[in-house]
């Protein structure tokens, strides 16, 4: 057994296998609510242990690449972790338990139907998020994006009304759409050109495709990561709202939306390479589109009085600074990249928790109705508080160090674009996150009645996970040397 967890290619496997254990685990006690969720919990623990293991090996320099799997000439299905993928790998594992603890006490508190359906898609969606962290190559990575499509489509639809089956077809129509006939087109393009699909340091085209053809390759890669919302390919995101808030929070700080930027990220760095783009000098449009989608959806974001859907654009525009941050295309931006991915993360998840901790007591899901909520629900509307100070990103919270060294790589670089798109979303999003606040903590609340009864926390297993989160948006600001020593790696500082 120890020589088993002494490989690290075999703590790979099972990381792998973790969750596929689960999801196979939870139907047998479909009638046994406490025995579901504790193989879920226990998957879930376990998956933690093992990926902090694999990371502490990543952290000492160890290059995991176990074999792999010839299907077809030159198509080979491989694995291997590279400091991106490590990030994004603790980020999905640890989110995991929280959002768990969470689902225990959202899904029980609304009395949600298929709750064990529930369970065995969001143990899939692990698996696949973590098979897009491993993902050595890019037939592998499109293979795993595809399954967290499918896998994550009927948690979308999973109340079975109108509203969720509709979006569930907005949800699947445009990512199958945009992954087939752009991201597929551009992963098998780039085979062809470069002689391999693998993720190499520094990338795999120079040399290989003039500037001309290396934007075309861009932008068909931009626009076939649907998941990373960039718009216009953003619709899917703000429909999905409808789905119960565990699984809003999964699409938007565990892994949906979180595949799609590391994506947009790990191309850049391992397929096209930071210097190569920078010397063609063919991705400068996209900090301009990536501009517009932080602007634009931050706007958006202003006009919406429901609050799921305040958070879904306020996601689409802090997606969008990941983009902005990667196409800055120095190193310290990319740095900047990979730490709001975390940061984002575990922000916006506290947001999503919060939002459904009020649904679940108070029933409201509307901005307008929030008055005197935080005196009501001092933990959830604090923790809310955090969550919306890291998006707009001041310290001491995690989404402050993303944007400080977006800045700096911006600045450093003389890139004034930039600079400006991310001094003015700020302001734009204290401007739709702080009167929130406002009205939870400083405005009276109404007097109990038929239409407002008296109502305290939601129950104790969301009230837990949502302070976890929060600690963690403090915590990641005072130590962040895990997620910045895995950038720096990245980016070969280190």
């Amino acid at each position: 057994m120890t020589g088993l967890f002494a490989d690290s290619g075999n703590l790979l496997w099972i990381a792998l296998a973790i969750p596929i254990i689960a999801a196979f685990f939870i139907p047998l006690f479909a009638g046994q609510p406490n025995a579901r969720e504790t193989v879920t919990l226990v998957a879930a623990v376990t998956l933690l242990l093992v990926v902090v293991t694999l990371a502490s090996r990543v952290l000492g320099g160890a290059e995991i690449a176990p074999p792999g799997l010839e299907v077809l000439p030159g198509i080979e299905i491989a694995f291997s972790i590279e400091p991106l993928g490590m990030l994004f790998a603790l980020v999905a594992s640890t989110l995991w338990i929280v959002n768990s603890i969470y689902s225990i006490g959202y899904m029980r508190g609304n009395n949600e139907p298929r709750q064990t359906p529930f369970y065995i898609c969001f143990a899939v969606a692990i698996f696949a998020t973590l098979g897009i962290a491993f993902s050595g190559n890019l037939v592998t990575l499109f293979l795993f994006y595809e399954l967290l499509t499918l896998s994550t489509y009927p948690l979308v639809t999973h109340k079975g009304n109108e509203d969720a089956k509709k979006a569930g077809r907005v949800y699947l129509v445009l990512l199958l759409t945009t992954s087939i006939l752009f991201l597929l087109p551009a992963i098998l393009w780039t085979g062809v050109l470069a002689g391999t699909y693998d993720f190499v340091p520094g990338g795999i085209l120079a040399g290989n495709v003039d500037p001309v053809l290396m934007g075309v390759l861009l932008a068909l890669f931009i626009y076939g990561i649907g998941k990373a919302a960039v718009m216009p390919v953003h619709f899917w995101l703000p429909a999905a709202m409808v789905a119960p808030t565990p699984v809003s929070a999964l699409l938007h700080a565990v892994a949906v939306v979180k595949a799609g930027v590391f994506t947009v990220v790990k191309v850049i760095v391992y397929i096209f390479g930071v210097e190569t783009l920078r010397e063609a000098g063919t991705g400068d449009w996209l900090v301009y589109l990536a501009g517009f989608t932080v602007i634009a959806a931050s706007l958006v974001a202003l006009r919406q009085d429901n609050l799921k859907k305040r958070l879904a654009f306020s996601t689409i525009s802090q997606l969008s600074y990941v983009v902005l941050a990667a196409a800055i295309l120095t190193p310290i931006s990319m740095v900047g990249a990979a730490m709001h991915i975390a940061a984002h993360a575990v922000s916006k998840i506290t947001l999503f928790f919060a939002a459904g901790s009020i649904y679940t007591a108070a029933h409201l899901t509307e901005i307008s109705q929030l008055n005197g909520i935080g005196r009501r629900m001092p933990i959830t509307m604090t923790a809310f508080t955090i969550g919306a100070l890291s998006m707009i990103g001041i310290p001491p919270t995690a989404g402050f160090l993303g944007k400080w060294f977006m800045l700096t790589g911006a600045m450093e670089s003389e890139q004034w674009v930039p600079v400006g798109v991310i001094m003015l979303s700020t302001i734009l999003n204290a401007t739709y996150f702080l009167p929130i606040v406002y009205k939870a903590f400083f405005r009276a609340p109404p007097e109990p009645d038929a239409e407002h009864p008296a109502h305290g926390e939601a129950p104790w297993p969301i009230v837990l996970a949502l302070s976890l989160t929060a600690f963690g948006t403090l915590l990641l600001f005072f130590m962040p040397q895990v997620p910045f020593t895995l950038a720096e790696m990245m980016m070969g500082l280190r």
